[in-house]
């Protein structure tokens, strides 16, 4: 399965009824990310990575190794952090959860990782721009 398959796929869903179990296992397997919002604040990930994000009025992570890099997660005086924090900036591929900047989503995201685009419905509407992306590419 490609991003481009996946996003297609889930293109139209509902909100909370955004992919199965099975999806999720499927993505995982074919190395796929999926980004997409959730109510008002949650930024989700699901398939090679399964996480949740506070993104309320928006926010940054990074991938980094693989994985999230979430700098506003905590704050920390430490110089290890700090050393941690430079280091994602300096090697990390942004994403940018937007919260509605966009008409007529309520989420939308940024990012440069090559990425699939594909809609979430909300009593009809357009709530969330969601991405699906290949982990290799982050």
């Amino acid at each position: 399965m490609t991003k481009e398959e996946l996003a297609a796929k889930l293109n139209g869903r509902r909100i909370g009824a955004e992919l199965s179990k099975q999806e999720a296992a499927e993505a995982k397997a074919a190395g796929l990310v999926i980004v997409y919002g959730a109510s008002d604040d949650l930024m989700e990930f699901e398939g090679s990575i399964s996480d949740e994000i506070g993104a309320y009025d928006g926010t940054s992570v990074l991938m980094v190794d693989g994985d999230i890099f979430n700098t506003g997660e905590c704050e920390s005086e430490c110089k290890h952090f700090k050393a941690a924090v430079k280091r994602a900036w300096e090697v990390g591929k942004e994403i940018k959860a937007l919260w509605c900047k966009e008409e007529p989503y309520r989420w939308t995201y940024k990012t440069d990782i090559p990425h699939a685009t594909f809609d979430i419905l909300e009593d009809g509407e357009r709530f969330c721009r969601g991405l699906v992306f290949n982990l290799k590419d982050a």
